[in-house]
């Protein structure tokens, strides 16, 4: 395909062979597989999953969920607090489909009893130790007076306790990936039981995170998982250990504008807008904004040693390439770069291309 401008690609067959590793993971394993589609955010790709007999997903906003039914999903759970300015909008799915909602407040609960129009499934929000949202898994009391609150409700149906172990990305090794998932396990176990001994039986738990849910093999206790990342993978992942270099399933297609001989630079069409402002550290403690890697014989190799995005402003990006490397492009070619955040590269982006040139739209932006 001709690329003039920043380009996402994806390849086909690698996010086919991620979704059948996790599918037959989630199999082994006898848990609901509910993946979220932020990451991809396009209803045509959600129709990839289809073909692997999915049929409940997760998305992160009322935005989101109003795209993906309307794409046929009629199993959503909006893994976001609920929001209660978009009271209109829930009401409008929760009548087209069967929705699930994620609260951690009385006043939340109390308001959805009073306003909502057709019944929900509700799932209590915990916070296991990321802190960004959701009840503290210690505080016992408070997530049993919500449970009382939401079995007490003519409207509201309670299905569980969930949560996202989000602090599983500052991990480094495997080991503490897998401690981290025996940690949330733990954590969420001590709440199904207080909760058992109150009355509240057939409490299920639901985690989401891709880290655990690519390393881990077992997942007792659990009933759904609620991946994201894992289609795409990007270079974060490579270094928490969720995946290898060859499972990552994306590339920056981006022009080469100028060269700098004196540095071994290049100057390149892509930068904020495109990629984010997200970076890794290497080994040498430098800021990696995306590595540069080629396509040979139709197949992306993996990164060039040296090579990477150095800097990045809101269009430019600053590419630091090895001297033999940079004496071989020229200005008007095209370098490939693997990001550091799919799921916000994708977002930014709207659109992705097949590698075969078939544009692929993210039309849940």
């Amino acid at each position: 395909m001709k690329i003039s401008t920043p380009t996402l690609l994806v390849d086909k067959n690698q996010v086919y062979r991620n979704l059948e590793k996790m599918v037959k993971k989630t199999k082994k394993n006898q848990v609901r597989f509910r993946p979220h589609f932020k990451t991809h955010q396009s209803a045509e790709i959600g129709e990839w999953f289809k073909e692997f007999g999915i049929s409940s997903i997760t998305v992160s906003s009322v935005r989101m969920a109003e795209c993906f039914a309307a794409a046929g999903w009629n199993d959503i759970t909006i893994a976001f607090p609920v929001n209660i300015l978009e009271i209109e909008k829930i009401n409008t799915l929760a009548k087209k489909i069967d929705l699930n909602l994620l609260v951690e407040s009385e006043k939340v609960i109390q308001f959805l009893e009073n306003e909502l129009e057709s019944k929900v499934k509700v799932w209590i929000n915990i916070d296991v130790g990321y802190h960004r949202d959701g009840i503290k898994w210690d505080k016992l009391n408070e997530i049993t007076k919500l449970a009382s609150l939401i079995e007490d409700s003519n409207i509201l149906v309670l299905k569980g306790i969930l949560t996202h172990a989000g602090h599983s990305y500052k991990s480094r090794t495997k080991v503490e990936i897998v401690q981290v998932h025996i940690d949330t396990i733990s954590k969420m176990e001590t709440i199904q039981m207080h909760l058992a001994e109150k009355g509240f039986f057939n409490i299920e738990i639901s985690v989401g995170d891709t880290p655990t849910a690519s390393i881990v093999d077992e997942f007792s206790s659990v009933d759904e998982i609620r991946p994201g990342n894992f289609i795409f993978y990007d270079l974060k992942q490579v270094q928490i250990g969720s995946c290898s270099e060859n499972e990552i399933a994306i590339r920056f297609a981006c022009p080469i504008v100028a060269k700098y001989e004196d540095r071994n630079e290049v100057l390149i069409d892509g930068g904020a807008i495109h990629f984010s402002k997200d970076y890794i550290f290497d080994d040498n403690k430098r800021k990696i904004y995306g590595y540069i890697t080629k396509e040979i014989d139709g197949k992306w190799e993996s990164k060039i040693e040296d090579s990477y995005v150095i800097s990045i402003s809101q269009e430019h990006g600053t590419v630091k390439l090895n001297t033999k490397y940079f004496n071989e492009v020229n200005i008007g070619d095209v370098l490939l770069i693997i990001p550091v955040h799919a799921c916000l590269a994708t977002n930014l982006m709207g659109k992705l291309y097949l590698t075969t040139g078939q544009e692929i739209k993210a039309k849940c932006r």
